[in-house]
């Protein structure tokens, strides 16, 4: 078996993301203590956000306005001005967010890259953000394409590995939600490694496809050149 080219998701693959959203939940269950209690703020934010995907995409901006929202209803509508500046503040903060690689990314990715695999980033989210942030990790230089996408299903990857590999046969892709970077990279025919972290989305959960031939687990991404070389 031949791989040619490796697709990396960004977002707590890469950086971290979900560690930011979820302070930023814990801030605003404490804005909205005096009308809510926590469990009711976390339970009504996720219902809206999932409501909003559709319509705001992925990303910090679609969550601020989602959290707007979840002010507004459990307010009845008439929120305090303080609180909605706050919530906006919120969101203000996590697009500031300095980006710091993940531990083994930096040595990870210029291993692939000195190998000759051609490394493809595929990310969701804003695309200015995303970008800012790819600028921002130092990073950007070993890929040869970014792909940021409004979803991420098996027609993404099969046009995208055709349009910057040989083909999602002979492609890997590799992050931390196995609803996103998984699952529907399989399904076009690649190669599918699932890097864990710490926390994920309830969004993105799944389960692993762990009898399928061309998926594997790994337990960092330090692992991933020398399962790549493996394919081989």
């Amino acid at each position: 078996m031949r791989i040619t080219t490796v697709g990396l998701d960004a977002d707590d693959t890469l950086w971290h993301n979900e560690t930011i959203f979820r302070l930023t939940q814990d801030r605003l269950r404490d804005l909205l203590a005096d009308y809510a209690t926590h469990e009711v703020t976390t339970a009504r934010l996720a219902e809206i956000e999932k409501r909003n995907l559709r319509l705001y995409g992925y990303g910090v901006k679609g969550f601020t306005l989602s959290m707007v929202e979840t002010a507004m209803e459990l307010t009845a509508g008439e929120p305090p001005g303080r609180l909605i500046a706050d919530i906006l503040a919120a969101g203000r903060e996590m697009l500031s967010e300095p980006v710091e690689p993940l531990p083994g990314v930096d040595n990870a990715l210029a291993e692939l890259s000195d190998a000759g695999y051609r490394l493809v980033l595929i990310t969701k989210g804003d695309l200015l953000h995303q970008e800012q942030k790819l600028a921002a990790s130092g990073l950007g230089d070993l890929f040869a394409a970014v792909e940021i996408v409004s979803e991420k299903d098996a027609s993404t990857y099969a046009r995208v590995f055709d349009r910057y590999g040989t083909g999602a046969a002979e492609a890997v892709m590799a992050g931390n939600s196995m609803r996103s970077d998984i699952l529907p990279a399989l399904e076009a025919g690649g190669w599918g490694a699932h890097i864990p972290y710490p926390i994920t989305w309830a969004h993105e959960l799944a389960e692993a496809p762990v009898d399928h031939p061309r998926f594997a687990e790994l337990a960092t991404i330090s692992e991933l050149p020398g399962w790549v070389r493996g394919l081989a």
